[in-house]
């Protein structure tokens, strides 16, 4: 079965319906594993110097981010909250239609990774709407967490879907009918 063709002899609302629920499972899960990890690194992280995991090439140091990707926009985290909150609520809506596996896998991801880091925004210290990320893996000129790692798969496997042009419902798009001139 192609990638995004539907499973044969299930009602197209039940896939839908099962897809969405795999969208919202793999969100809530990733939240937690994120939310767990930040936990920990900051229980054990604080006040320590950066732990080798392969040399210098990965490690383990914890930092707090108020800005965006690359610490752009510190300035600006109570943007960077309603951005969160408006990627949470459009992923949502627009999950509700998936009809491919690889979408919601990919959308899953997405929206697991920026609600998490709405999260941090409403939740963390300096305080509401104003909270700072939890980065603790340092992959030498970047710091990130596993939020960042599901977002960017997430992100890669729809630009994937796009190019591959396998629309967000899994059905391939009708094709034109030809037109022939009138006798």
């Amino acid at each position: 079965m192609a990638t995004g063709q539907a499973a044969p002899n299930v009602p197209a609302e039940r896939r839908v319906t099962r897809l969405f629920t795999l969208v919202l499972v793999l969100a809530a899960a990733l939240v937690a594993v994120d939310q767990l990890t930040k936990w920990w690194a900051v229980s054990e992280l604080t006040g320590r110097a950066p732990i080798d995991v392969i040399g210098e090439l990965i490690q383990l140091r914890l930092t707090y981010n108020p800005g965006a990707a690359f610490s752009i926009g510190t300035g600006y985290t109570w943007v960077l909250t309603l951005i969160a909150a408006a990627a949470v609520v459009t992923i949502t809506y627009a999950a509700r239609r998936v009809g491919s596996r690889a979408w919601a896998i990919g959308l899953g991801l997405v929206l697991g990774g920026a609600t998490t880091h709405l999260l941090d925004r409403l939740l963390r210290e300096p305080g509401f709407a104003r909270g700072h990320v939890v980065d603790f893996i340092d992959y030498g000129p970047f710091v990130g967490n596993v939020a960042d790692i599901a977002l960017v798969g997430g992100v890669a496997l729809i630009l994937v879907l796009n190019v591959r042009n396998i629309p967000l419902t899994g059905r391939a798009a009708e094709p034109e009918p030809a037109t022939t001139p009138a006798s």
